[in-house]
């Protein structure tokens, strides 16, 4: 029987659609089963029903807490058997609910060579920095700001300033790199 992920999206879905593309061609030995994102109506819902991938959509605030919007996505998890949850962008720190339930089995993508450059628009952040390295993190999720156990990481060399032709370069070895990690780890579960 074949292990299960979720995806969890805020945004366009890229790293979703590399994900769902490699478990349905067997590069990764598993099925996409879920996608939640927390912006009802985001891209990343299109790319899901595209390949018959059930979506959960949900407003945070529309709950009283983290806690309870996590329990109810906990339900769903648990209803479909979820094996690994993988973050595609999902801009929300994961809280108490998730992680325990959860432990060693949540992992992130970052866009930046982690512990440099945490948090909301890393790219933006080395740009400004100066770096000539930039780089993918793909870590195991914590209680931290992106600083989980590193698992993967790719460098991306890039001294110009286009920051549209950066972001394509790490897309790029981002969905290279996120599918070959998660086939690894999907083997050990």
């Amino acid at each position: 029987m074949k292990k299960k992920i979720a995806i969890f999206a805020s945004g366009n879905g890229t790293n979703f659609e590399a994900l769902a593309q490699a478990c349905a061609d067997g590069r990764i030995n598993a099925e996409v089963a879920l996608c939640i994102t927390d912006k009802p109506g985001a891209y990343v819902t299109q790319r899901a029903a595209r390949h018959g991938v059930p979506v959960v959509e949900f407003r945070p605030k529309d709950y009283d807490s983290k806690e309870a919007f996590e329990t109810m996505l906990l339900g769903h998890l648990k209803e479909k058997g979820i094996d690994l949850i993988c973050l595609a962008g999902y801009m929300r720190i994961v809280g108490d609910v998730l992680l325990n339930a959860y432990a060693g089995r949540i992992i992130n993508i970052h866009p930046s060579l982690l512990p440099a450059f945490r948090g909301a628009d890393a790219i933006g952040q080395a740009m400004e920095y100066g770096v000539k390295i930039y780089g993918v993190s793909i870590h195991f999720v914590d209680s931290t700001l992106d600083g989980g156990k590193i698992i993967a990481q790719a460098a991306v060399e890039y001294e110009g300033s286009d920051r549209e032709e950066l972001e394509s370069m790490i897309h790029a070895q981002e969905h290279e790199l996120y599918p070959k990690t998660v086939a690894r780890l999907i083997e050990n579960l």
